[in-house]
């Protein structure tokens, strides 16, 4: 009896370090995606992502609503994996107003929450049902515009993806508390 005991801990055990580290909540692949950043860079996802890992969010420039506290905890992210040397985590926000936000318009949006562009892009350069199904198939998150108004409705969350270009997990981007579990959750897996 001990000896099945010990042979059922060692398979729990096996199989425990074969997993990973944090809890994910997602599976999802980033689906290839072609963008412009609000330097006028050409930007192949996942493709020239991969190695990597990155966090991502959907903004629109003109929101009346989410995007602004989305975009300082972004910021406030980009500031805590600099105080971790986390440098290597690059930040990707997905404009879901791409026919308003030019790369002219994101980036004097962007300016006012100090970015470091070197780790943080701010994408444009699609038409927005190419960034609906994008939204959709990639992020599990719906995406639609509001009748009658130049506000899109679009997901709150901010999403971690592999240097595979895989999305694991996925944290609401609206609270501040969840960047401290986005630095707890890279040092697991980096």
């Amino acid at each position: 009896m001990k000896y099945f005991t010990l042979v059922n801990l060692l398979l729990l055990l096996l199989l425990t370090a074969c997993g990973s580290p944090i809890e994910e909540n997602m599976s999802r692949q980033i689906e290839e995606f072609t963008a412009t950043t609000q330097s006028g860079e050409k930007v192949n996802l996942p493709e020239d992502l991969k190695g990597g890992y990155w966090v991502a969010d959907f903004i629109f420039t003109s929101c009346e609503t989410v995007c602004p506290p989305m975009t300082g905890n972004m910021s406030r992210l980009q500031q805590q994996l600099k105080e971790e040397n986390m440098d290597g985590v690059e930040l990707v926000s997905f404009s879901v107003d791409p026919k308003q936000d030019t790369k002219k318009k994101l980036k004097e949006f962007a300016d006012a929450y100090q970015p470091d562009y070197e780790q943080w892009s701010f994408l444009t350069g699609y038409t927005f049902e190419e960034v609906k199904e994008l939204s959709i198939k990639s992020f599990q998150s719906p995406l639609s515009k509001m009748e009658g108004s130049n506000q899109v409705a679009h997901g709150t969350s901010f999403y971690l993806v592999t240097p595979e270009g895989d999305v694991i997990k996925r944290y609401n981007g609206t609270k501040a508390a969840e960047m401290d579990q986005i630095i707890s959750d890279l040092k697991k897996l980096m």
